[in-house]
């Protein structure tokens, strides 16, 4: 949020871990992360990485400690649920741990959040049916099976 006009992180930049996501996805995006290439200082991030299972933790942390002798300036960011730290990757890097509170307020985050996500030309595109055009959309229920 600090260069407002920089863009998001692509596809390749963002791993949203599940208990499904394989050794092979992990192994393919710390390749992206630790191998030096001239794509610049992209941020690469792990989102729900508590969430992988033990064998693939374990092959990450393992691949992780080969890689990173490529390169001294990757950035990588692992986030967890602090509910979850205990889990195998969590712990593993917990000698890295920072604990982060949001520095900028809720209304500026989903300001910047709408100037990036925002539908460039209102067409016939699934955007409008979400506020003003967003091509994301959140849509929550306080009550539980409510098919949202």
């Amino acid at each position: 949020m600090n260069s407002p006009q920089q863009p998001l992180p692509t596809f390749d930049e963002v791993l949203l871990c599940t208990p499904q996501t394989s050794a092979e996805q992990v192994g393919l995006f710390l390749r992206r992360c630790l191998i030096p290439c001239p794509r610049g200082d992209r941020i690469y991030t792990m989102l729900f990485a508590d969430e992988l299972s033990y064998d693939v933790s374990c092959r990450a942390e393992e691949l992780f400690q080969r890689l990173r002798c490529y390169s001294s300036s990757y950035r990588l960011i692992i986030l967890c649920n602090c509910e979850r730290e205990n889990s195998y990757l969590p712990s593993a890097f917990s000698h890295c741990k920072v604990h982060m509170i949001p520095q900028r307020s809720q209304a500026e985050m989903q300001q910047y959040l709408q100037h990036h996500l925002r539908v460039a030309q209102p067409c016939s595109s699934a955007a409008a049916v979400f506020k003003e055009h967003m091509c994301v959309g959140i849509v929550s229920s306080k009550r539980a099976g409510m098919g949202k």
